[in-house]
C-alpha cells in the first residue's frame, strides 16, 4: 500500500525501493475494511470492478455483532453518515429515543439503509437516477477481500509505476553515529540499500522502529485483554452476506468474513482465560463449511509505538501498533498513516515540527479507536464467564467514560475532532450494547406525538421500499464484478 501510494502521488521525483521476502509470511487476517479504503483506491485510480474481481472481493455494509450485549441479542453497526432522516436541528435518533421510551419504536436497524439492507442480504452502490435525498443515493460501503491477492495486485501496480522491488531478508541495520538515523540496510546476501526516509512495514518485529531505534511501546492490554488469535478459512456455503459478523465467545470473539471463493474465520481471545487448544476447538466447531487448513496462530499486544515517526523512520501497519480487528481498523490505520505522511511530507530534511504533528495525529487516532473498541467489551450485561465479568468491571479512560455519561444522560454524542468513528457509529454501538439514555433532547417535544409517529413511520417505510428495490448481494457481484472461478473453486 505504501509503495503504491508513494509511486502514484510523489511520482518519478522520488525513488521508491521495496524490500520484502517470499520466505517471510504475512499475518493475512486483514480481510475486512471500512469505507475509507475506497478513498485510497480512488487516489490510486483503481477500477473498482477490476479490484473486486482480482481480490475475490465482496461488499460490506457494516458489522453484525452477535451475543455482545447478552446471549441471544444481536445488532448491526452500519456504515453511513446518518441514522434515518434528520428533522430540523436534531438528528433522527433523538426522535427515536422518545418513541422507544414510549414503547412504539421499531429497532434502530429498521431506520437505516445499511443496516436494513445488510440483514436482508441486499446490496448496490449509490444510485445516480434517484433524488439526492433518497437513501439509495448515498450508500456507504467497504469491502471484504483476500489480503494476499490485494498485496499482489498492488505489487503489480507499484512496479508498473517505477517502484524497484528487491527480494531479500534484512540482516543488519546501520545507524549514523551522530544523528542516530538509519543510513543503510544490509541484506543477508551482502547487498546494501541506502535511503533518506525508511518506511518500516516489518510487522510486530518493528525491525527498524523498535529493534534498531528502541522507540518504545504503549501497552493497551488493560483495556483490550485479548492477546491471541487463530485464523482459518473454510469452504464457502451459500451466498456471501454483505456484512462482517463478530460473534462474542466465552473469552473473546469470532469473526466471519465472506469472500467470493471462501469464508475467512478467526477467534480473537485472551490467553489468560482460554487455552490455545480450547480456542481452536471452539473455532473449528463454529465454521459454516469444511476448514481449508489448520488454524494459524497469532500472538499480539494491543497498543501503539510511543513514536510512529522516529528520526528518519516511519512505522506503518503492525510495526506502528495493533488494534485488534474488531472494527476492521488495521488496514485503515495503514491507509491513515500513509495519508498523513503524504500530507506532512518534508521538502528537505526532517522538520521536527512536521514529525511532532504526525506523531500527535497518529497517537490521537490510535487512542480514540482504542476507546471505541473498549466500548464493545465494557458496555455489556454478560456475566457468564470470568472474561466478561472482568470486561464489565474494568477501569476505562476518562474520555470513554465521558462519552458514556453524556449519552446516558440524554442521548447526545459529540465527535472529538477528526477521530475515525463518528456519531452514527457511536450511537449504533452504544444502543446495540444496551447503553440507553435516561431522557431525550427537549426540542423533540415540540413535535406533536401524531406527527412524530408519522415521521418515524415514513422513514421506516422509505427504507423498506429502498431495500426491496435493491438486488441481492450475490446478484450484484455476479453482474458487475464476479471473479473467474477455477476448477478448484467450483469443487
Amino acid at each position: 500500500m505504501a509503495a503504491a501510494a508513494f509511486a502514484q502521488v510523489l511520482g518519478p521525483s522520488v525513488a521508491v525501493t521495496l524490500i520484502e521476502s517470499e520466505q517471510i509470511g504475512t499475518v493475512g487476517v486483514g480481510e475486512a475494511t471500512v469505507p475509507h479504503i475506497r478513498a485510497f483506491n480512488n487516489l490510486l485510480r483503481i477500477n473498482e470492478a477490476e479490484f473486486v474481481r482480482k481480490t475475490q472481493g465482496t461488499f460490506k455494509l457494516g458489522i453484525q455483532f452477535v451475543d455482545w450485549e447478552r446471549l441471544g441479542k444481536s445488532y448491526v453497526h452500519g456504515f453511513g453518515s446518518k441514522i434515518g432522516q434528520s428533522a430540523g436541528l436534531l438528528a433522527f435518533q433523538n426522535y427515536w429515543f422518545k418513541a422507544r421510551q414510549q414503547g412504539w419504536a421499531k429497532p434502530l436497524d429498521a431506520y437505516t439503509i445499511n443496516t436494513a439492507a445488510a440483514l436482508a442480504g441486499k446490496f448496490m452502490t449509490s444510485a445516480t437516477d434517484v433524488p439526492p435525498e433518497s437513501p439509495l443515493a448515498n450508500i456507504a460501503y467497504a469491502y471484504h477481500f483476500d489480503a494476499g491477492l490485494y498485496a499482489r495486485f498492488l505489487r503489480h501496480y507499484s512496479e508498473q509505476r517505477g517502484v524497484t522491488r528487491l527480494e531479500g531478508i534484512v540482516d543488519a541495520v546501520e545507524l549514523h553515529p551522530e544523528s542516530g538515523n538509519v543510513t543503510t540496510i544490509r541484506l543477508q546476501d551482502g547487498r546494501e540499500v541506502g535511503g533518506d526516509l525508511f518506511i518500516d512495514c516489518s510487522g510486530f518485529r518493528g525491525l527498524l522502529i523498535e529493534q534498531a531505534l528502541k522507540t518504545g511501546y504503549h501497552d493497551f492490554t488493560h483495556w483490550l485483554p485479548c492477546d491471541r488469535a487463530l485464523a482459518v478459512p473454510c469452504e464457502k456455503v451459500g451466498p456471501p452476506t454483505p456484512y462482517t459478523r463478530a460473534t462474542a465467545r466465552a473469552a473473546g470473539w469470532q469473526w466471519r468474513i465472506p469472500l467470493q471463493h471462501r469464508t475467512g474465520n478467526g477467534y480473537v481471545y485472551s490467553s489468560a482465560h482460554l487455552s490455545d487448544d480450547e480456542a481452536a476447538a471452539t473455532l473449528l466447531a463454529n465454521l459454516d463449511g469444511k476448514p481449508l487448513g489448520d488454524p494459524r496462530p497469532l500472538r499480539f499486544t494491543t497498543g501503539r509505538r510511543k513514536l510512529c515517526w522516529n528520526r528518519n523512520v516511519v512505522a506503518l501497519g503492525l510495526s506502528s501498533g495493533f488494534m485488534e480487528p474488531l472494527e476492521s481498523t488495521s488496514i485503515h490505520l495503514i491507509q491513515s498513516g500513509i495519508a498523513k505522511l503524504l500530507e506532512l511530507f518534508p521538502r528537505d530534511g526532517f522538520s521536527p515540527v512536521l514529525v511532532q504533528r504526525y506523531n500527535d495525529r497518529l497517537a490521537f487516532e490510535f487512542d480514540r479507536i482504542r476507546d471505541f473498541l473498549v466500548l464493545h467489551y465494557h458496555a455489556t450485561e454478560r456475566d457468564d464467564t470470568a472474561f466478561w465479568r472482568e470486561c464489565r468491571n474494568m477501569t476505562i479512560t476518562p474520555e470513554l467514560q465521558g462519552n458514556l455519561d453524556l449519552f446516558r444522560d440524554s442521548g447526545r454524542f459529540y465527535r472529538n475532532g477528526e477521530e475515525m468513528f463518528g456519531e452514527i457509529s457511536w450511537v449504533q454501538v452504544m444502543v446495540g450494547q444496551g447503553v440507553m439514555p435516561r431522557s431525550y433532547h427537549p426540542l423533540v417535544d415540540q413535535i406533536p406525538e401524531q406527527e412524530l409517529r408519522g415521521f418515524l413511520s415514513g422513514v421506516e417505510q422509505t427504507i423498506a421500499r429502498c431495500v426491496d428495490a435493491m438486488p441481492g448481494h450475490q446478484a450484484f457481484i455476479d453482474r458487475f464484478c464476479a471473479a473467474a472461478m477455477t476448477p478448484a473453486m467450483r469443487s
